[in-house]
């Protein structure tokens, strides 16, 4: 199942079924994007759901792990480990499982072990590379179709998962590779989206996402905390 959320058409792929969420007036709807493809996966008959971005490669054994974490835990929302890989990496099943160095930032457990997370943790959460139910992603409502452009949304589904009581798993062994593209720290070109996407945010939740980016935008003078949010400095 692929979702292609550009404003063209999609190249032929190989994929079962193929949908088109185009851009909405603020960017790339990636929220909408992931409802239309559960809800269409499972109208097919799909109980277990894998998400994977597109700049995302599956591990040789992110299926399998996520099927067995799946059969033991089947309310729960699951997390492989996810490793960056440098420019130039290769993708074939030898390269990648040599090039396996997850991100520091999250718990990685021994392949085969699943670790559950604490109520401190759901911010890790990342939608590059998850799974769970497709009766848990209809309880929970999915992802709010209100996020378009880049950012915060995947920390709004996973705020409500724990709202809901939905226990998240660190699956160790379901890895992914993030294949290398340029990138800015913070991502000056995501700024409008970031603070659009970040009061959404804070008005449902009563804090804003991303902090780390807004304070690095904030410590360059780029916005200011102004009538109770944050806001572009003019320049």
């Amino acid at each position: 199942m692929v979702v292609w959320v550009g404003d063209d058409d999609p190249p032929e792929l190989d994929a079962e079924r193929i949908l088109t969420v185009p851009p909405g007036a603020a960017g790339l709807r990636l929220a909408a994007a992931r409802n239309a493809g559960a809800r269409e996966a499972a109208g097919a008959g799909a109980e277990l759901l894998i998400f994977l971005d597109a700049d995302c490669v599956p591990g040789a054994d992110l299926v399998r792990r996520y099927r067995s974490a799946h059969d033991e835990h089947r309310d729960a929302v699951l997390c492989g480990p996810v490793t960056y890989l440098p420019a130039g990496a290769g993708l074939g099943a030898d390269e990648l499982r040599a090039a396996t160095a997850p991100h520091p930032a999250r718990p990685v457990p021994a392949p085969g072990e699943v670790q559950r997370a604490g109520e401190e943790e759901y911010p890790l959460f990342w939608s590059l590379s998850f799974a769970l139910g497709a009766e848990t992603f209809a309880a929970v409502g999915g992802f709010d179709d209100a996020y378009e452009g880049y950012g915060g949304e995947d920390t709004d589904f996973a705020f409500a998962l724990r709202s809901a009581g939905v226990p998240l798993l660190w699956v160790g062994g379901a890895d992914a590779y993030h294949q290398h593209h340029p990138t800015t720290s913070p991502p000056w070109q995501h700024l409008d989206d970031i603070l659009r996407n970040g009061e959404i945010f804070a008005r449902r939740w009563g804090r804003w996402p991303m902090d780390g980016w807004i304070e690095a935008f904030a410590a360059a003078g780029a916005i200011a905390w102004t009538g109770g949010t944050w806001q572009r400095v003019p320049s």
